[in-house]
């Protein structure tokens, strides 16, 4: 056996012993013959990114890709041709409505910009497929309500793109100091981002390149004018996301919510704006600081784009306090610092990489290598939750909760900073009907808003 023809032989190996130990081989699937049929809608950095780690932890197929930039989705389909068992170059489409029609995929993988999830991921579920949702679900709480409501409905199992729930370290540390009972009583914990990530440019308005489909790319949302930065600085506009606390406390929050056993926050509280960088077109906020009230249970976000991270080792973090020591944790690590003497000593918890079985991850472009690993996990929690008929580790009623939760904190900090607790049973904000208005956005002309009880 030639050398390589041996290292493919060993990978593939590795490869069918890794997914026999899941039970993932011929997973849904007992009967079924051949490959899962998988599609993609959205093939930007981290759509891809969720496409390649399910291809290499599950016998698929990849039939259909969907992007409204076409120049983005032939690179996309060529990309996936090359990874894919088969070979092959799946169908293009710029439209997700003609390839779910058309294709009929079983599993679906949405990782377009967030104002696109909530239409895009009804419309899977009601396609009649298993749907991986990226973060954070909805642009609005309706949306999201709307969402859950239509997987109930349909029985599809979705899974959401939070994967500090699967990240190898962190799941070790929540058994080992959390679940254990090592802190003690926890009545807070504090979660934050100090990452310089917020577009802090002023381009002009320019043309809209012939490859890109920009009225399709705007959708539901309202149509800025085209500054180059929108098609893949969109994170910077309040009008596509939720800023700075959508897009990353959103993970954060998560974590902790998943570490504790935490349900709906009892009160949402958030105070900030653009304070420092104020010459940018961006318009999400540069300083925000939101309070999360559980029972007997706060936890307290802070963001800043600008400065210094108030611990350079968890710049993007989160940490828990008890009475016997705080638990700290990040993508990258964790650690355990206990009170006083009688509580044992620190612990650290090393980021997992998984290079040696997954090599190909080393020379992936724009892979965040660190969290392959838990995106790994998370697809295949997904796999074993549809053949076992169980909720993902990640269900999109935590997803849901999580991505709302941050959502009324930016609507407290629109309103003032004022308090809002929202209701799920009633779908209001109690005692706030301006706050109740802004559960849900306005769609642009042509889109209808989803509602949970028409669906």
């Amino acid at each position: 056996m030639n050398p390589l023809n041996r290292r493919e032989f060993l990978k593939g190996s590795t490869a069918l012993m890794s997914l026999a130990s899941f039970g993932l081989l011929g997973m849904d699937f007992k009967d079924r013959e051949g490959p899962l049929q998988v599609a993609l809608i959205g093939t930007g950095w981290y759509g891809k990114s969720d496409l390649f780690r399910l291809i290499q932890v599950a016998d698929v197929e990849v039939v259909g890709l969907c992007d409204v930039d076409s120049k983005q989705l032939a690179e996309a389909g060529r990309l996936v041709s090359t990874r894919q068992k088969s070979g092959k170059v799946p169908a293009l489409y710029e439209d997700y409505k003609e390839l779910l029609a058309k294709e009929k995929p079983e599993y679906v993988l949405v990782g377009t910009p967030d104002h696109w999830h909530a239409l895009i991921a009804i419309d899977v579920l009601k396609s009649g497929a298993h749907l991986y949702l990226q973060k954070p679900i909805s642009v609005d709480v309706i949306e999201g309500e709307a969402i859950l409501a239509a997987a109930r409905k349909y029985d599809r199992k979705v899974q959401i793109g939070t994967q500090r729930r699967s990240t190898p370290h962190l799941m070790q540390a929540k058994k080992e100091i959390i679940d254990s009972g090592k802190l003690g009583k926890i009545s807070h914990a504090e979660v934050c981002c100090y990452y310089h990530m917020r577009n802090n440019s002023n381009p002009d308005v320019m043309p809209v390149p012939d490859n890109l489909n920009y009225d399709l790319w705007a959708g539901p949302a309202p149509m800025l004018p085209y500054r180059g930065i929108l098609h893949r600085g969109w994170r910077a506009f309040m009008e596509y996301g939720n800023g700075i606390v959508g897009d990353m406390c959103v993970h954060m929050l998560d974590s902790v919510r998943w570490m504790l056993d935490l349900g709906w926050p009892i009160q949402v509280t958030s105070t900030g704006g653009i304070y420092v960088q104020k010459d940018s077109v961006a318009n999400i906020s540069d300083t925000q600081t939101a309070l999360f009230e559980f029972d007997e249970m706060n936890v307290v976000w802070q963001h800043r784009t600008w400065g210094n991270p108030v611990d350079k080792d968890y710049p993007w973090a989160f940490k828990i306090y008890g009475e016997n020591g705080m638990l700290a944790g990040s993508p990258m690590r964790a650690d355990f610092y206990p009170e006083g003497r009688n509580n044992g000593e620190p612990i650290h918890y090393p980021v997992v990489l998984e290079k040696e079985q997954y090599p190909e991850d080393v020379t992936e472009k724009d892979i965040e290598i660190h969290a392959a690993p838990a995106t790994r996990k998370q697809l295949k929690d997904w796999l074993q939750s549809i053949e076992n008929d169980t909720l993902p580790v990640a269900d999109v009623l935590e997803g849901h909760i999580s991505t709302a939760s941050c959502i009324l904190a930016n609507m407290s900090m629109e309103l003032g900073g004022r308090p809002l607790r929202y209701n799920p049973k009633t779908m209001i904000v109690e005692g706030d009907e301006e706050a109740t208005a802004l559960l849900r956005r306005p769609y642009r002309d042509g889109y209808i808003h989803p509602e949970p009880d028409k669906i």
